[in-house]
């Protein structure tokens, strides 16, 4: 899965690691620029020696006082004991005593340390120009776009990247790490959408009802009934709704599919009316006290005006909790402009991708749910009923070499 992306990106991402490592080495200055330090180190003695000189005078200036007032204590009080001279000597020694310098050398040391970390960022670090980034960034660009990445998620990447690479300074070696980080935060931030948990939803309501809707081959009546299987499987009652009476064998291939699982379907005649399916289907479901309603409409594109009115109209009728979009992975762009359209059509609540297992680019993944700002629900990787996959976007960046 998003094997050809993976190899694309890596590709890409070392080339313009490589360039940004080239232009990161040429606008660093030489490391021969960085000022000499014995400099520095000469005054220090000198700064030491001045530190030292208030200390010999203090020394001096209490000799001096400690002969002076001895005799004149002898001579007043010849008695008094030598513990009262003592004190009455510190006492006096405390008004001549000069007041001390501050403590200079730390200060010195601070100053040395800021001068010298600035100098050696100078040389280790530097950035490079948007007009030089824009040049560079060309070759990821190309990579996207043959991935079916969106432009607009393009742009966000480009914009994230250039923040990250022109603002900042960028450590020698440290260009592949910092192109990767980027990369996978610019990623991550697509799916900064509200999630929503299907279990969570249907608790909430009954019966809840989910109308897919989608265009032509895009495995929406399949995704249906894996859909159904993994709600019996967790202990939910279905109703199926072949609303879908457009297309020939459409009721039939979801009739198949309920006999497979075990659950009702409501149906009518092809070419009577989707949305009295829609229904009937919901009114049952009342009336039998099931969980939830699952309903199967045509498929349709959204340039297709009077198949959007019928999609308008099943919606305004049977109500739905929730409208789920069904794509195909593999149709990249296409895919995530469907989704945009029918989002517009019809507000949508979420997504689900099939064929997920055979998509290489990985285009629609990783754009569709920026695009929409809906959350992709679903995955599917097989054929099976049970090949329906939760997404999950530390899976995804895992599979594309994030």
């Amino acid at each position: 899965m998003f094997g050809f992306l993976k190899n694309k990106l890596k590709g890409a991402l070392n080339k313009f690691s490589k360039e940004v490592e080239e232009e990161v080495k040429q606008e660093a200055p030489e490391t021969k620029e960085v000022p000499e330090e014995p400099k520095v180190e000469e005054k220090q003695p000198a700064l030491i020696k001045e530190e030292k000189k208030p200390e010999v005078k203090k020394q001096e200036t209490i000799k001096e006082k400690k002969e002076e007032i001895r005799p004149k204590i002898e001579e007043k009080q010849p008695e008094v004991k030598e513990e009262k001279v003592k004190k009455e000597l510190k006492s006096e020694i405390k008004k001549e005593e000069p007041k001390q310098i501050p403590k200079e050398p730390a200060k010195k040391k601070g100053f040395f340390k800021k001068i010298t970390s600035k100098v050696t960022e100078k040389v280790t670090t530097t950035k490079i120009s948007e007009k030089k980034f824009d040049e560079l960034f060309w070759n990821l660009e190309l990579a996207l776009l043959e991935n079916n990445v969106a432009v607009e998620v393009i742009e966000k990447i480009k914009n994230d990247l250039k923040k990250d690479l022109t603002q900042r300074p960028i450590a020698r070696g440290k260009v592949q790490d910092t192109v990767v980080v980027s990369l996978k935060r610019s990623i991550s931030e697509l799916f900064d959408v509200e999630q929503v948990n299907l279990f969570d939803k249907i608790k909430s309501k009954k019966p809840f009802v989910v109308c897919f809707v989608g265009v032509n081959g895009s495995g929406k009546t399949t995704s249906i009934a894996k859909v159904a299987h993994l709600l019996e499987q967790n202990g939910f009652s279905v109703v199926l709704a072949a609303a879908d009476t457009f297309r020939a064998a459409a009721i039939d291939q979801l009739q198949l599919h309920a006999d497979n699982l075990g659950v009702k379907l409501i149906k009518h005649d092809y070419g009577s009316d989707a949305a009295a399916v829609a229904f009937d289907a919901v009114k049952h479901a009342e009336s039998k006290k099931k969980d939830v309603v699952l309903i199967d409409t045509a498929g349709r594109l959204h340039s297709d005006h009077n198949l959007v009115e019928e999609m308008k109209k099943i919606v305004r009728v049977s109500k739905p909790d929730m409208i789920v979009f069904v794509g195909e992975s593999i149709t990249g762009n296409d895919c995530t402009e469907q989704a945009q359209r029918f989002n517009q059509a019809v507000k949508l609540d979420g997504i689900i991708l099939s064929k997920a297992d055979i998509d290489e680019k990985g285009g629609a993944a990783i754009s569709v749910s920026y695009v929409t700002k809906k959350p992709i629900l679903y995955i599917g990787t097989g054929q099976e009923y049970k090949d329906l996959e939760l997404f999950n976007k530390e899976k995804l960046l895992s599979s594309i070499g994030l």
